[in-house]
């Protein structure tokens, strides 16, 4: 039988386990995929944890890890257009990435583009996605100043080579053993932690015209002061926070269309996915310590042969 990464119930990695599951079957609007590659995201492990989407009812036990996934479509539900078998596509799993087969809803599905490894293609549905989003949000003009938190994440990542490229002058906060990596992004590092706001005004003594945090808590605060007008602050790392302060959650749009777009940043070479390791399925539980750590640059990938 297929096998899947699950958690069996709220609570740490010992609720992690590897099962065997029935192949899902694909309902109204959604695509069964043989999963190639699966995102892995500081979301999986805090789903696991008992983080409830906005939105969302709690899970069922067991719960497949995983919000994004590459593979080829071996079955189409009713009501579906535009997807044939055999198709390489990426998108948002409603049955969970950490698996051989999952279930894609055509509404958050894209088809990979042929430059496009299904690695890469994985990584783009959460972390890009979100850093293409909140840019956008943004829309800042050439020459401005971005500050970004957590810039040596997955969505920092993207979003510092996002806004450089839209022209911004990027200040990336991120661990000091993170500091080569950001400035080869083209982003002016600083040091995460204590402090933090007097290294910003340091190196940017005439005040950033925007944060993009994806850290929250005591680094949100800490930076939020920085600017002339709180609304000129959006966050993924603390949203309820951002907008007690005068700023508002990253606005993401999660759809096929945004996908398509990250996508040809990618294959034009605009965008860089930055995966830093690879795991198999059956080391999905290494790939999420190495995530939950806190410590991982870029992304990290489940590849799964199915």
């Amino acid at each position: 039988m297929p096998k899947a990464y699950v958690f069996t119930r709220n609570g740490g990695p010992e609720v992690e386990s590897l099962i065997d599951q029935d192949v899902p079957v694909p309902g109204p609007g959604e695509l069964l995929v043989a999963v190639r590659a699966a995102g892995v995201n500081p979301v999986d492990w805090k789903l696991r944890d008992g983080y409830v989407r906005p939105g969302s009812e709690r899970q069922s036990f067991p719960t497949v890890f995983g919000s994004e996934a590459a593979g080829v479509v071996e079955g189409i539900g009713p009501d579906v257009e535009g997807f044939a078998i055999g198709d390489e596509v990426f998108g948002n799993p409603v049955t969970g990435g950490y698996a051989e087969y999952t279930l894609l809803p055509v509404a958050v599905t894209a088809h990979k583009p042929a430059g496009l490894s299904f690695t890469d293609a994985a990584v783009l549905p959460v972390a890009a996605a979100t850093a293409y989003d909140g840019v956008r949000q943004l829309g800042l003009a050439p020459g401005s100043t971005l500050l970004i938190t957590g810039a040596g994440g997955g969505v920092g990542t993207a979003a510092v080579q996002l806004a450089r490229h839209s022209g911004v002058h990027v200040i990336g906060a991120a661990g000091a053993a993170k500091k080569e990596f950001v400035e080869s992004l083209g982003a002016v590092h600083v040091e995460s932690g204590p402090g933090l706001a007097d290294r910003v005004r340091a190196v940017a003594p005439d005040g950033v015209d925007a944060v993009f945090d994806l850290v929250g808590g005591d680094t949100l605060r800490a930076v939020a002061p920085l600017l002339a007008d709180p609304a000129a602050l959006i966050s993924a790392g603390g949203k309820p926070l951002a907008v007690e302060l005068g700023g508002a959650a990253v606005a993401r749009a999660r759809t096929a269309a945004v996908l398509d777009e990250v996508a040809k940043l990618v294959v034009g070479g605009v965008l860089r996915t930055h995966v830093n390791r690879a795991y198999p399925l059956l080391g999905a539980g290494d790939a999420l310590r190495a995530v939950e750590s806190g410590h991982s640059l870029g992304k990290t990938v489940i590849e799964v042969v199915a």
